[in-house]
């Protein structure tokens, strides 16, 4: 497994815990136990409901202001590709192209990052993470790689394998919110 798919979904066993392994739940910050990503649902089972957009901004209204400097969503290209659809109810689109080369787009004036091992949009999924991911997810890395140098294997030719080892876990479940698509 890929350590940037770990960071998403790794089970934290000789790999990144991806934060969404955490357990979930609706509880307010200050309620939930350590560790437990708060959650709001679309409000239908596996897709987003009418006036879709108004969850979208209660997610980001759920994060709290420290937290909202610096945040950004995270979806994967499928998931995108529905939001970029969504329109507020005098005709505008949610969705932002990036204006310059380099910027990313974005969604309610956050940025947007794809991550391909975010779940698609179905029943019970919880496909949209919004938060400030510098503040909630804590990445480890050791300075040293390793560096083992095999001349037997391969002959005539040396192979060299390097490792290096990186950890991840969720540091802060506030800065952090899910969207699940259920209705509750």
């Amino acid at each position: 497994m890929p350590t940037r798919q770990a960071f998403v979904n790794g089970s934290g066993v000789n790999r990144p815990k991806g934060f969404l392994t955490n357990p979930i739940s609706t509880a307010k910050d200050g309620v939930r136990p350590f560790g437990t990503l708060q959650y709001i649902p679309s409000g239908v089972a596996g897709a987003f409901m009418a006036g879709g957009e108004d969850r979208l901004i209660e997610l980001v209204q759920l994060l709290r202001a420290p937290y909202r400097q610096g945040a950004c969503f995270v979806m994967n290209a499928a998931t995108s590709a529905r939001i970029r659809k969504l329109k507020t109810t005098d005709g505008q689109f949610l969705w932002a192209p990036g204006l310059a080369a380099g910027q990313p787009a974005t969604l309610l004036g956050y940025p947007v990052v794809e991550a391909e091992d975010m779940p698609d949009v179905g029943l019970d999924a919880t496909a949209i993470a919004f938060g400030n991911f510098q503040a909630g997810y804590l990445i480890t890395e050791r300075a040293e790689t390793a560096i083992l140098r095999d001349p037997y294997s391969n002959k005539p030719f040396v192979t060299f394998y390097a490792t290096r080892r990186v950890g991840g876990c969720v540091s802060d479940s506030e800065a952090i919110k899910l969207m699940k698509f259920a209705t509750a």
